[in-house]
């Protein structure tokens, strides 16, 4: 049992959803799993696990930012043996090219977070997604047909939510960053070290150009299109030899 999410052996399955807020957690067990069961709520960060189309699947909450979600993920990949975690989570839009409620499927993750500068000792470690499971979120979507926009890209995972220096991130913007986060870093360095699948989808929901935001509740409980597309990808990677992606 570990120390923050408090499950026991075999109650979290091999594949997790990943978002921040507890409650949206809460909200995709109840709207996308069957017989979803409660197995964490430690410090009120929910954790279910049901099934998706015949498949287990895990949804555990976060928290926000970079420090809490590595404590849940070295949880999960440690303790748990989680093959797979795909975050769903909200962005900050950067560009004009990108609309409220569109998605961003991160790639990659810049970050102004010291913690790989720490691991690294000064290196600049460049954190990346799974790509097969980037590829078959985007086949996903292609397959689906929503009202929104998904564009593949760089993401920024921030430390600070309320940005000091916003002129930075614009810089960011001219080098091919799309959105604004505080996580997606983290998990894909730590997938890489631990050799699991990892991706971060995204959904608008403000927008940095123009000024627009949706609401808490809507954060919470109306971004299914992303839990749908990280639902169908984990399923159509389930398959793959978690072997081959090990450190040797």
């Amino acid at each position: 049992m570990s120390t923050h999410i408090g499950a026991g052996l075999g109650e979290i399955a091999p594949h997790v959803l990943l978002p921040g807020d507890p409650l949206r957690a809460r909200w995709i067990a109840e709207t996308f799993l069957e017989d979803a069961r409660c197995y964490s709520e430690v410090r009120g960060m929910y954790g279910y696990t049901g099934t998706y189309r015949g498949e287990r699947v895990s949804v555990q909450g976060s928290g926000m930012g970079l420090p809490s979600l590595s404590i849940y993920v070295n949880e999960l990949f440690r303790e748990y043996d989680v093959q797979t975690v795909v975050r769903v989570g909200s962005c900050g839009a950067l560009t004009e090219d990108l609309a409220l409620r569109d998605l961003v499927i991160a790639s990659g993750a810049c970050t102004d977070s010291s913690m790989n500068r720490i691991r690294f000792e000064g290196l600049d470690y460049a954190p990346v997604a799974d790509y097969p499971l980037l590829r078959a979120a985007h086949d996903a979507f292609d397959a689906r047909d929503l009202d929104v926009a998904a564009r593949v890209g760089l993401i920024f995972s921030s430390d600070s939510f309320y940005a000091a220096r916003p002129e930075l991130m614009q810089r960011m913007v001219g080098y091919g960053v799309l959105a604004v986060e505080m996580e997606a870093s983290a998990l894909y360095t730590l997938a890489a070290q631990h050799g699991r699948r990892a991706l971060a989808i995204c959904t608008v929901s403000d927008h940095l150009v123009t000024g627009e935001e949706t609401t808490a509740q809507e954060r919470q409980e109306t971004f299914e299109d992303m839990v749908a597309i990280a639902l169908d990808a984990m399923l159509a990677v389930r398959t793959a030899d978690p072997a081959l992606h090990r450190p040797r």
